[in-house]
């Protein structure tokens, strides 16, 4: 099937009398917009950058429970009144023609709310990890996204990154022979940090598992191609007065259905940011991995080439890609929600002390 971009420039040569509908005429600008819903350090720092980084969308406006925030980015990124939203307001959005994906970047349990509400109100989302704090939630806004007929992207952006992509292939065409163990984790020193992760367990949804150590989940699932379906887990804490209602450190085992194992940690009292695949021929991994400095993939212990990229412009680019063409979005919601079912499993077995069957 050809894009809308083609079948547009295909119409415009066949005949510049032919009047094109509304429809049509809303992809035939070059880039689409771009709204930031929650005006946090990631929206701030890295995604609102990072969309002056690609190609195929742009910010065409804001989202935001903070009014003093606002000046600053109609400033920074010359942005009109009519284009500033409160949470509110947001509704009016439906409106807003120069809008068509709203990239929801708020606290994990308000995601449900806003990409529903998006959705309805016609935009394509994305929807910033963890998709939200239960599988049932993320189910309702799959289920919302399809009823509106918009696309859903999970804001995984490794899934995007040429390292990743090349780590899939060795594991899941079995480049060095079946994978047997693999080791992987993600952390950072964060226990004393006021952010809502680590002060607000209802808007979070857990410690460094909601938060970081969906990543590993990911290493795991995309190194192998398979979905893990047994998982045991324990959970750690050091500093008692800290992190209320969550974990400071957990680590997990999951099973695959070859047999092969992985041992899994996440915490926020320690340093870590790797994942190495053992198989029958050799072993392949990346360090860094999942953090925001480049990956580099070794394999066999010959270092390979670093690619050197906007891993969130390269995200945004790709599902602006997945709309105007109508194609399969690769992160998408039932991706996050069977990474919300997995993390329900590895919690529940932390709590039990025992193995725990995942079913999806």
């Amino acid at each position: 099937m050809k894009s809308r971009r083609e079948f547009i420039s295909n119409l415009a040569l066949g005949s510049s009398a032919i009047l094109l509908p509304d429809t049509l005429l809303k992809y035939k600008q070059d880039k689409l917009g771009v709204a930031m819903l929650g005006l946090g350090n990631y929206a701030t720092n890295h995604l609102a950058p990072a969309l002056k980084e690609t190609i195929n969308c742009h910010l065409t406006a804001i989202v935001t429970g903070t009014p003093s925030k606002v000046p600053e980015w109609k400033e920074k990124y010359s942005l009109t009144d009519d284009h500033i939203y409160s949470y509110e307001s947001f509704d009016e959005i439906a409106k807003d023609d120069t809008v068509d994906i709203v990239y929801v970047v708020t606290p994990n349990a308000l995601h449900h709310e806003f990409v529903i509400r998006a959705a309805r109100a016609g935009k394509h989302v994305i929807c910033e990890k963890p998709m939200e704090i239960s599988a049932d939630r993320c189910k309702e806004m799959i289920a919302a996204c399809e009823e509106a007929g918009v696309k859903l992207q999970i804001g995984y952006r490794c899934q995007y990154d040429p390292t990743h992509k090349r780590f899939m292939e060795i594991g899941q065409k079995q480049e060095l022979g079946q994978i047997t163990v693999i080791e992987t984790g993600l952390s950072f020193y964060g226990v004393n940090s006021k952010n809502w992760r680590f002060t607000d367990a209802a808007l979070s949804g857990g410690g460094p598992m909601m938060d970081i150590g969906v990543y590993c989940i990911q290493g795991c699932r995309y190194a192998t191609g398979k979905d893990p379906i047994r998982v045991t887990a324990q959970t750690f804490k050091k500093f008692k007065d800290k992190l209320p209602g969550m974990e400071e450190s957990i680590t997990w085992q999951f099973t695959f259905d070859d047999d092969s194992i992985a041992n899994c940690t996440s915490s926020y009292v320690g340093r870590h940011d790797a994942i190495r695949v053992s198989t029958e021929n050799g072993w392949y991994g990346m360090e860094p991995a999942y953090g925001y400095a480049m990956p580099h993939l070794t394999i066999n212990g010959e270092k390979q080439p670093v690619h050197q990229h906007n891993q969130k412009a390269t995200q945004m680019d790709a599902f602006a890609l997945n709309i105007i063409n109508d194609t399969k979005v690769i992160a998408d919601g039932v991706m996050g929600w069977k990474d919300m079912i997995i993390i329900e499993s590895i919690f529940k077995a932390a709590k039990t002390g025992e193995p725990v069957e995942i079913h999806y």
